[in-house]
């Protein structure tokens, strides 16, 4: 499995800045999930490292080697899942796999190697149909299968996921998750549940820049995000007894003895509020802290 590294990569569209003094390093079997807003320069990083498209300055290597400088054998390592996932949709979907894998030159069996794919992307049902007849979620499938036909040591995924329906979303998904246990993939999508499902870590880019990089469960340390815990008593308390406590910030009743209460700092205020009901009488039935969401993490990262 090949490594990339990614080196002072800016891109200029005229005057617009795409990306900013980009550095990024992926290492061989991560799964990457890539965020950004629209227009924040996640589709132009994901071109370069394919070699579509050429860096204003910087430099992008794949196993030390310069995506520029060798665009044909960097192609060979690369499977590509563009976002719009162009496709022959006069052709069948065998037919369509098979000019692929003809593209690539690749030595060995190639009807051994699309019956493999097939399977591998749950064609099965409907590979016998033309492109153009099929529904979105199995025109992904056949844009997945034509970036595996090859067998790349990277996944370059532009969101994969686009348009599906729930059911077509776990399938493509668990693909993906699939492949993630021997290849390296790049998955660009704005679906946060879908990076929590699959991605071992996540790169945020807003303006063209890297605004965060670590792994999911990291993440929350990087905002700086005030912990948030779920209480239950037994009892009713009021508003104003827990908004006196010097370790909270912020108080919401959920339900008749559920309260929602904020730390005023990042630290564990579970102990605290044992010693609070404690010395007050109070029955403490459920203490839980609250996982920060995804989508809270890109919000406070990319407003």
């Amino acid at each position: 499995m090949a490594t990339i590294n990614v080196q002072n990569i800016s891109k200029y569209y005229g005057k617009q800045k795409a990306l900013d003094n980009i550095q990024l390093t992926i290492n061989k079997g991560e799964v990457v999930g890539l965020l950004g807003p629209n227009g924040a320069g996640k589709s132009t990083l994901m071109k370069i490292l394919t070699s579509f498209l050429p860096p204003t300055s910087g430099t992008a290597l794949i196993n030390g080697v310069d995506v520029q400088e060798a665009s044909l054998e960097i192609r060979k390592l690369i499977g590509y899942l563009p976002e719009n996932n162009p496709l022959y949709t006069d052709m069948y979907v065998k037919e369509y796999l098979r000019f692929v894998y003809n593209i690539y030159k690749k030595t060995g069996n190639p009807d051994e190697a699309i019956e493999r794919i097939i399977d591998l992307t749950g064609l099965r049902p409907e590979y016998k149909k033309k492109i153009g007849a099929l529904s979105k979620g199995y025109r992904q499938r056949v844009g997945l299968a034509q970036a595996l036909i090859h067998d790349p040591e990277i996944l370059i995924l532009d969101e994969p996921t686009s348009g599906l329906d729930p059911n077509q979303l776990i399938g493509i998904r668990k693909i993906i998750t699939d492949l993630g246990k021997e290849k390296t993939v790049i998955l660009s999508t704005h679906i946060m549940q879908e990076v929590e499902a699959v991605c071992d870590r996540v790169i945020i880019i807003d303006k063209g820049q890297i605004v965060a990089d670590d792994t999911t469960a990291n993440l929350s340390n990087i905002t700086g995000k005030k912990r948030s815990f779920r209480v239950e008593f037994k009892e009713q308390i009021s508003k104003n007894i827990l908004n006196k406590l010097s370790f909270i910030s912020k108080v919401e009743l959920l339900t008749d003895n559920e309260w929602l209460i904020e730390s005023k700092d990042s630290k564990d205020i579970r102990e605290d509020i044992f010693k609070f009901a404690v010395a007050n009488n109070y029955n403490v039935l459920s203490l839980v802290q609250e996982e920060q969401k995804m989508e809270d993490i890109f919000r406070r990262l990319t407003k």
